[in-house]
């Protein structure tokens, strides 16, 4: 029965994805990517926002950094069915901005850019509810962006990167709030780089897989600690069994 349930896939409802729709309306940013994945997953994978080709297609991670994390997922045996793929702001932030021609002319078009604080708290409601309802085993932050919002601004993924967090996360407790709360629930968070970070900086790449390493170390040892439990309360009820 656990099997079949976690294998279910799990979509915020409408009312929530219209509240972050609301919230972010007058701010340069467009489309409104949904999370996708099964709830209690092993991994939720909590990016920045999304980029043009996933404002466009509407799908997590589709463009050239989806294609890096999962060759980073592949290498501790994982796949894109197995994780809850989600990003802090849900819409494309994006800048205006000038690109030369090869016949030397210039075009005026779109480019990404990061989420302000602004638009961070305006989608904070969705992701707190994805945390609160898919309940994965471990959550892993791509970049600053996803890590601050749950730990805050003094956490830097240089600092940080690969070492399992054990602690509370931040939250919206009502909707009119500018401010974040700590979450009761201890939430187990392993911070890595943005997989475009290995775009312009290469020497990213050695961390990077070794954080994939740590992550992939860490679930095995969770599962282990899981089969202990399992096993040892099978043992007890074993033991009653006998002795009524």
């Amino acid at each position: 029965m656990i099997d079949i349930i976690e294998r279910q896939p799990f979509r915020i409802p409408e009312f929530v994805a219209e509240i972050g729709k609301q919230r972010i309306e007058g701010f340069p940013v467009e489309g409104f990517v949904y999370g996708e994945g099964p709830r209690y997953p092993k991994l939720m994978l909590i990016g920045e926002a999304p980029g043009e080709t996933e404002a466009l297609g509407g799908i997590p991670f589709t463009g050239r950094a989806g294609k890096e994390l999962m060759k980073s997922l592949a290498s501790i045996g994982l796949s894109r069915e197995d994780v809850y793929i989600t990003s802090t702001v849900r819409s494309r932030p994006y800048r205006y901005g000038q690109r030369k021609e090869r016949d030397g002319t210039f075009t005026e078009r779109k480019y990404n850019r990061p989420p302000t604080k602004k638009e961070i708290l305006a989608h904070a409601p969705v992701l707190d509810f994805e945390i609160a309802n898919v309940r994965p085993e471990l959550i892993v932050t791509l970049g600053n962006v996803g890590l601050q919002r749950l730990v805050g601004s003094q956490a830097k993924v240089t600092e940080l990167h690969g070492k399992p967090l054990k602690q509370p996360v931040r939250f919206l407790r009502e909707l009119t709030d500018v401010e974040y709360e700590w979450t009761e629930e201890i939430h187990t968070i392993i911070p890595t780089f943005h997989p475009a970070s290995i775009f312009y900086r290469p020497s990213h790449r050695p961390s990077l897989e070794a954080d994939w390493l740590e992550i992939g170390r860490v679930l095995k040892e969770r599962s282990n600690e899981v089969c202990i439990l399992a096993r040892d309360e099978t043992s007890r009820e074993s033991r009653n069994s006998d002795g009524e």
